[in-house]
């Protein structure tokens, strides 16, 4: 039965098809995989009991695989910002420690549409707010290929889970890089669409103009599938794209080469990364070129200021968001407060970490009357300036290829006094961000030294996601496979 984790998740979903292994054995599986290694690793959140999974797949099983859902049976986990109804909800936040909300997510709902089994919810940073996974109120967690190390966030918790095999594919959120670069720190597969593709309903805000909902999967075409299951207009989300959604998977799958295929690289995003990194991305570059693809030298000029455009954009957007969480309708309140004021400042003080009362200050200050012209404008217009760029460098190719991260996973708490530091491990990711494009992470390898996954991400215009999947599992099948990770072998 443990076997079965290691499974990709289309070979689990044929093998639930066909009677050949049951919900409840897949489950089962899942579980313990859990139960041996999320100790260690922290990904896992206990939200979700494995008696009250198990009691739905066995009704699953009672009634049979339907050949209608895509998904049936498969388990799958769901980072911990998004609403499942009737599970708790935190975002990672003492705040919302006790929020069960009564609904669920555009994308949860999905998923169940599908016949998905949601087995677990993942750990993530504060509201989504951190590189590391460290800034969680309720546990740390670590990469699965080192302990010692960071999974990368805000996401980690599903790039972990997902590395880990405890689960087949997880749920993230990418607001500056979440998915891209979890994903390429623990070596498998995540994707962000282009903004507005996927649904925000019913996940926990952020940076309203920067999330974007996607997924952690370990192979290119688990990632067409799920992404075929969860985009999609929603009318309940004023910014879901009113596009057909393709069926990615059949798409992808008629890529055979990457012939003709022009592949941009950003000079920008290749300067200083580690040895490991650059030499492990560029010998994925080489394959591509192996494989039929043309490099052309592109540059994106305005992307230096995206850090600095970034975090005056996001935490402005957080400020706002952040402001319902003041202890009246719901959530934390501080009962030994006084009078309202006290309840206001006692609540949120006692509710949000540090990161996430850093960036709320950061962005009420830029937001300022005085400053809002000094800082937010000119964030706001340096954010159209990026976007030209990458607009003008897709003029001359069909998509663009950097590393996910400038290094390998540093250890925990390399950053905790710095957290400037820490901001600049998003500066490869959080550019699209800005600009709403899709992107990807895939394993380029393991870097020589450090023996951690490098990922390489890929990035298309707007509503490419077919081309981005297409090209991305050709090279992916190409590329040598970095195997189960060491410390939860």
């Amino acid at each position: 039965m443990q076997s079965l984790y290691n499974l990709s998740l289309l070979d689990v979903r044929d093998a639930l098809a066909k009677r050949e292994v049951s919900a409840t054995e897949v489950a089962s599986a899942c579980f313990t995989r859990i139960r041996e290694t999320n100790e260690a690793l922290g990904a896992i959140l206990p939200w979700i009991s494995e008696a009250s999974v198990l009691e739905q797949t066995k009704i699953l099983d009672s009634v049979g695989p339907d050949p209608a859902k895509p998904l049936w049976g498969v388990p799958i986990a769901v980072k911990d910002c998004f609403c499942v109804k009737d599970c708790i909800t935190t975002a990672g936040s003492r705040t919302l420690e006790n929020f069960v909300p009564f609904y669920d997510a555009f994308v949860v709902q999905k998923l169940k549409e599908a016949g998905a089994v949601i087995i677990a919810k993942t750990n993530m940073d504060e509201f989504a707010m951190g590189s590391t996974t460290e800034s969680s109120a309720f546990m740390v967690t670590r990469n699965p290929w080192n302990i010692n190390r960071v999974p990368g966030g805000s996401s980690g918790g599903s790039a972990a889970s997902v590395a880990a095999h405890q689960a087949f594919a997880a749920l993230g959120s990418d607001s500056g890089g979440s998915i891209r670069q979890p994903a390429g720190l623990c070596g498998c597969v995540g994707i962000k669409p282009t903004y507005g593709r996927v649904s925000r309903y019913g996940a926990v805000a952020y940076g309203s103009s920067l999330d974007q909902a996607g997924v952690f999967t370990r192979t290119v075409e688990d990632a067409a599938l799920l992404l075929s299951i969860i985009a999609g207009c929603d009318p309940r989300e004023a910014t879901s794209a009113d596009l057909p959604v393709e069926d990615y998977l059949t798409v992808v799958r008629g890529y055979e080469d990457l012939k003709g295929l022009r592949i941009g690289i950003p000079r920008e995003f290749w300067e200083g990364n580690t040895s490991e990194v650059d030499t492990a991305c560029r010998k994925a570059l080489a394959a591509a070129e192996k494989l039929g693809a043309t490099l052309v030298d592109v540059s994106l000029p305005h992307t230096r200021h995206g850090v600095a455009a970034y975090y005056i954009l996001g935490p402005a957007e957080a400020s706002t968001n952040l402001a319902r969480f003041d202890g009246v309708r719901y959530g934390l309140r501080d009962k030994t407060a006084h009078d309202l004021l006290d309840m206001y400042v006692g609540s949120r003080s006692k509710g949000f970490g540090d990161e996430v009362q850093r960036r709320i200050l950061l962005g009420t200050f830029v937001l300022s009357a005085g400053y809002y012209d000094s800082y937010y404008k000119k964030a706001a217009q340096v954010r159209r300036l990026i976007l030209e760029d990458f607009l003008k460098a897709f003029e001359s190719c069909d998509l663009l290829a950097a590393p996910a991260a400038p290094m390998t996973a540093w250890p925990l708490g390399e950053h905790k006094d710095d957290p400037v530091a820490a901001y600049r491990q998003d500066a490869l990711t959080l550019s699209l961000n800005l600009t709403g494009l899709p992107g990807m992470s895939i394993p380029a390898g393991l870097g020589k030294d450090s023996k951690l996954p490098v990922g390489l991400q890929l990035f298309t215009p707007a509503f490419k996601e077919s081309l981005l999947l297409g090209s991305a599992r050709v090279l992916f099948k190409e590329l040598p496979p970095l195997g189960m990770p060491r410390e939860v072998l």
